[in-house]
């Protein structure tokens, strides 16, 4: 049997080991996944693909819309929601975002020894009530359990198959300038309930984590813009300013925002001004942002704000050809900056 050995030329990594910064959805976490895993899997970028929330796979002539993810969240439980109901919702999310309608799951649960049974028992119920609001069922799974210390209590890995919708072709390659941006909601209330529930900090705010399923919003926008709507994320780990800059690299055009113009709760501002953090580097775990035709984006808007949750959707930005590949910001002062993507790690643990 004929053996292939992979060039360790290819590798572009440089790091000589891995830090929390790896996992944060930031800059660090882009070059591991470009540079190390990406160069040794050959596959995954195989005919020009951008790194997509879900990948399309052709069977036996069909498309399907494949996803994965895994949740670390620390603490399990905390306002809002769960690590169960983040497993469900996350996947779920990804494929919607991506212009598919999840219909299945599968889930891993890595269990630490110590963990008590109500708990787990909690969490497994917590799925099932999240995939059942998200209308999706979970087929199949795995556990393993692994000694007391070593997993933070649980961690769940979720893969989800979902069918594409039709009318929603959606790749950083159909934006245009002079499209608009749109946010679905306030940002930032994730991963500062999270930081808050940790009880690390003399804060206190009146907080929730926005998990839900983002499929309604996808729908109500894909049904009022159709062919209009050009791109979707929900952009968790690394926040809005990571998702909009790899669509700015992927697509070498300018993403140009008004910072007054992103909705962001007095809670999630002011914790942020404390701690010297910016919204726009905070996970979310149930908001969308698009990229819609410019004749589309008023109707898409409106349909938004009709679903629940929705009612602070917005227009935020507009795509622009200079300055290329960058991320621009109008600040309530009317000075410019450009935002970058997240480097560091000053949240770890949020999903």
């Amino acid at each position: 049997m004929a053996t292939t050995t992979l060039s360790p030329r290819r590798v572009r990594f440089k790091d000589a080991h891995i830090e929390m910064a790896h996992g944060a959805g930031g800059t660090a976490s882009r070059r591991l996944v470009e540079g190390l895993i990406v160069p040794l899997l050959g596959g995954l970028d195989a005919g020009g693909r951008t790194l997509d929330d879900a990948a399309l796979v052709a069977v036996n002539g069909q498309n399907i819309a494949i996803t994965t993810d895994s949740f670390v969240v620390r603490p399990l439980r905390f306002p809002g929601g769960s690590i169960g109901e983040l497993a469900v919702n996350g996947t779920v999310n990804d494929l919607a975002v991506s212009g598919a309608k999840a219909v299945a799951l599968v889930a891993t649960f890595v269990i630490e020894a110590g963990l008590p049974t109500s708990v787990l028992e909690g969490e497994v119920a917590a799925m099932a009530d999240a995939a059942a609001r998200a209308g999706v069922t979970i087929v199949g799974g795995d556990t393993k359990v692994v000694e007391h210390g070593k997993a933070d209590g649980l961690y769940i890995t979720t893969t989800g198959i979902g069918s594409p919708m039709q009318n929603a072709t959606l790749h950083a390659r159909r934006v245009r300038t002079g499209d608009r941006v749109i946010v679905s909601g306030p940002i930032g209330d994730h991963g500062i309930t999270i930081l808050l529930a940790r009880g690390d900090l003399d804060l206190e705010a009146d907080l929730r984590s926005d998990t839900r399923s983002v499929l309604p919003f996808v729908e109500a926008l894909v049904a009022a813009a159709g062919p209009g709507v050009r791109w979707m994320r929900d952009p968790t780990r690394g926040g809005v300013a990571t998702s909009l800059n790899e669509l700015a690299r992927d697509t070498g055009l300018c993403v140009d925002i008004s910072e007054e113009s992103v909705p962001v709760n007095d809670a999630v501002r002011g914790a942020c001004e404390l701690l010297g953090l910016d919204p726009l580097h905070i996970a979310n775990e149930g908001q969308v942002i698009a990229i819609v035709a410019s004749d589309a984006a008023e109707s898409a808007v409106q349909a938004m704000r009709a679903v629940p949750g929705g009612e602070h959707a917005t227009i935020v930005g507009v795509i622009r050809e200079q300055p290329a590949a960058a991320v621009m910001a109008t600040t309530r002062y009317g000075a410019t900056r450009i935002i970058d993507m997240l480097v560091g790690d000053p949240l770890p643990r949020i999903c």
